[in-house]
């Protein structure tokens, strides 16, 4: 389906086509119609499917009518984090370009100056503004923002908000909302948490669920079964490929972050770290750097896994396996964005086991195994060995049959054992 087939103003279209957006993809298909004609709505869809331009191209339609108070916040959206909240104000300068729309982004993580320049935005108005919890729980308590005039209200990311433990936040900001008016809910999967959450906020709402928690189909999966010691080299193997200049790798402790830019020396190809010790202008640097690709290579915690829109990532490395499987597809949709082909490739050890198990079973499908490449050293096996098993279990009797007839082996209530489990 086609932008131009809803019934879409002029300068909405005018907007989506200087984008060089045609063709709508699954969740927009099936919001937009809905948004469109007043609908309360819960969408479930994976990261880099569209669900922003799902909800921004039918309330910027709505605002362009001229149907609502200037000088007034008429929509508010929700973001978990300062990038995503960043990223979503930009796509509304996109979509609004021909349009008298106005909107702000007000996010923590700055010092008093950002705080105050926030402060006079908020009093002065906006069409609409893209917040953070906390930030803009601060300037609620401070008396800087009025949400009396709110239509519009949308949850980006809802379940990465629980996550983070913003819910009480979140209930407290619809405290200040107006009754009378369209929300939406856009998360990636729909925990109980979730349906909760929307049960108190949402009325009667339109749900649309999209391949919920399944990778892209054109990302191609792949694992090397290593040991702990092999990383290093077998990431060094994997980055040499000319053909990846355009890398994320996840890590999951910040200091082996900072500990592989520091160490990793590669040709022709330059090393960028993503962690939360860095301020929010260090952070906002380097994904600047990123975007316009004078940074090749992204090693980062978990920090950028959902809300960061880029569209040309030929390659996720997770060296350190996720052990929630959810965590697994948001850091994989990182690439095969917006129609391409991508890959994806994580470093399994022994004690990754069972997060290979659940991830597998998430998606669905089994990923492939590729050989470790010469002068790594011999891949580890991920069954328990049955011989090892059976002499340890050996050994641990011979032990007891030996403290009993020494007489050092005495009988203990068995809330009262305090021997180590086996």
């Amino acid at each position: 389906m086609y932008f131009d087939e809803f019934p879409l103003d002029d300068e909405v279209l005018d907007a989506i086509d200087s984008m060089n957006f045609s063709e709508c993809t699954p969740i927009q298909q099936e919001s937009i119609g809905p948004l469109l004609e007043g609908h309360d709505l819960i969408g479930i869809a994976q990261t880099g499917t569209g669900k922003t331009a799902a909800y921004l191209i039918p309330i910027l339609n709505h605002l362009n009518s001229g149907k609502y108070p200037a000088d007034s916040i008429n929509c508010l959206i929700m973001s978990p984090t300062r990038e995503l909240a960043q990223q979503i104000d930009q796509q509304i300068e996109g979509f609004s370009y021909f349009m008298p729309v106005s909107s702000y982004a007000v996010y923590g993580g700055n010092d008093g100056i950002r705080f105050e320049q926030e402060r006079k935005g908020l009093t002065m108005g906006a069409d609409i503004i893209v917040a953070t919890p906390g930030r803009l729980i601060s300037h609620l308590n401070s008396g800087h923002i009025d949400l009396s005039h709110v239509s519009f209200f949308v949850l980006d990311e809802a379940d990465r908000m629980l996550d983070m433990g913003f819910s009480d936040d979140i209930m407290k900001i619809v405290s200040y909302l107006p009754k009378n008016r369209q929300t939406i809910m856009f998360s990636a999967t729909m925990p109980p948490n979730i349906q909760t959450l929307a049960n108190g906020i949402l009325h009667n709402p339109v749900e649309i669920k999209i391949a919920v928690s399944k990778p892209a189909e054109n990302i191609l999966q792949h694992i090397y079964v290593c040991h702990e010691g092999m990383k290093d080299k077998l990431v060094r193997h994997i980055l040499s490929d000319e053909n990846y200049d355009r890398v994320i790798m996840f890590v999951s402790k910040k200091n082996k972050v900072k500990e592989l830019a520091r160490t990793l020396k590669l040709k022709n190809k330059t090393i960028g770290a993503m962690h939360s010790d860095l301020t929010q202008p260090e952070r906002d640097s380097i994904m600047y750097e990123f975007r316009n690709q004078r940074i090749n290579i992204l090693i980062a915690t978990d920090i950028v896994s959902r809300g960061i829109d880029i569209d040309d990532i030929q390659l996720v490395v997770n060296y350190d396996a996720p052990h929630d499987p959810e965590d697994y597809v948001h850091r994989i949709g990182r690439t095969a964005r917006a129609n391409r082909t991508g890959c994806a490739i994580t470093l399994i050890t022994p004690s990754d086991l069972q997060s290979l198990r659940r991830i597998e079973q998430l998606i669905e499908k089994k990923i492939d195994e590729l050989p470790l490449p010469e002068g790594c050293g011999e891949r580890p096996s991920l069954t328990p060995s049955k011989s090892k098993s059976h002499h340890r279990h050996a050994t641990d009797n011979r032990h007891r049959q030996q403290q009993h007839k020494s007489g050092s082996f005495s009988r203990r209530r068995r809330g009262n054992d305090k021997r180590p489990k086996q």
